[in-house]
């Protein structure tokens, strides 16, 4: 499982760097499928989008709560699922990526991100 973001397929203002090592990643993953198949190691991408973290509250760059606030309150409105995603609801696709449940998939790039990058 390769971590990524939706960065891969999204672009936001001043992001282009940060951008084009996510969709780097993707590309890895790709290849990395067919390279390790034989060898029957599935690969797969596992992409967040905003999740309520402190490295988002650090990516927000507000002086205050409440700047904030006001922040946090303008991008979620972007999520069609209208909330910020939670790390266990990360966790929760990681383990599944990662369990047998999902052993005829590989080569995917999983969103995980209330909708925000395809809708």
């Amino acid at each position: 499982i390769i971590n990524s973001s939706i960065h891969s397929i999204k672009g936001f203002e001043a992001h282009s760097l940060y951008a084009a090592s996510k969709a780097a990643v993707r590309s890895f993953a790709r290849c990395w499928s067919v390279d390790l198949k034989d060898r029957k190691i599935r690969v797969n991408v596992l992409s967040p989008g905003p999740i309520q973290t402190a490295m988002l509250n650090h990516a927000m760059g507000a002086k205050n709560t409440e700047e904030l606030d006001a922040n946090f309150e303008q991008f979620v409105s972007a999520v069609p699922l209208g909330r910020y995603g939670q790390p266990d609801e990360i966790a929760k696709v990681a383990l599944f990526l990662a369990s047998d449940d999902s052993s005829y998939i590989t080569g995917i790039e999983l969103f995980v991100d209330g909708g925000l990058a395809q809708i």
